[in-house]
């Protein structure tokens, strides 16, 4: 009788505490295009994924509730679908990040539009983190000019990075401006230069590994935001 006593204690209190976990489990709105959904590799090998895995070993309890993103996306169809999102409305992430803009560069859009939308949906991402901008960041944008795909569709890769060095740099400016963490990992996209293991195989997006180096660069800082 003892034993089944003990049992039904321990039972209460593993699933008491796995109640309390849950309910005090932070969390986690990622915002952007292919780079943040993970194009071409599987679902938790995405570096928001990952980022939200390596926070749960430090010890902080995270989840990814929510990804709202699609391959190809510009800025403005970002703004539009975040609008149009009726389960936005009344909730609040814990955190939330924003990486976007590949898609303006790709098409020629013009640079003053990126900068306009990217603040409009910084502010977003800061109204949907309660309106605490030191739990949002902003992640850079990696350069694709050095990846197979730009070769074999003979892209300018000088031109693609010389665009994307502006886009980073409006981002990082007005990230800034806000309070907002930047985290470049647009240096750790060039690897892909000397080693194809950082792309995956639709010769384009950033493979698993790549994604967890952006992962192991990024969770020190967030870890540090999270504890504010």
């Amino acid at each position: 009788m003892k034993i089944i006593n003990s049992l039904l204690i321990l039972t209460l209190f593993w699933c008491g505490s796995n109640h309390i976990m849950a309910q005090d489990s932070k969390s986690y709105l990622a915002l952007g295009d292919s780079y943040t959904i993970g194009e071409a590799v599987e679902s938790g090998e995405t570096w928001s994924k990952v980022l939200s895995d390596r926070l749960n070993q430090r010890g902080i309890a995270i989840e990814l509730n929510k990804i709202i993103a699609t391959t190809g996306w510009t800025t403005d169809e970002l703004l539009r679908a975040i609008t149009q999102d009726e389960s936005l409305k009344n909730t609040k992430f814990d955190v939330v990040s924003l990486l976007i803009g590949v898609n303006n560069q790709y098409r020629g859009y013009g640079i003053k539009q990126y900068e306009e939308e990217f603040e409009k949906l910084l502010k977003k991402a800061i109204d949907l983190a309660g309106k605490k901008t030191h739990k949002v960041f902003v992640v850079s944008i990696p350069d694709y000019g050095v990846t197979p795909f730009a070769k074999d569709h003979n892209k300018n890769s000088d031109l693609i990075a010389k665009e994307l060095y502006e886009y980073n740099s409006i981002a990082k400016n007005i990230s800034d401006e806000y309070g907002v963490r930047f985290f470049d990992i647009t240096p750790i996209s060039l690897k892909a230069i000397w080693d194809e293991d950082y792309v995956a195989k639709d010769k384009l997006h950033p493979s698993a590994k790549m994604y967890a180096e952006w992962a192991e660069y990024i969770e020190p800082g967030v870890y540090q935001l999270l504890k504010e």
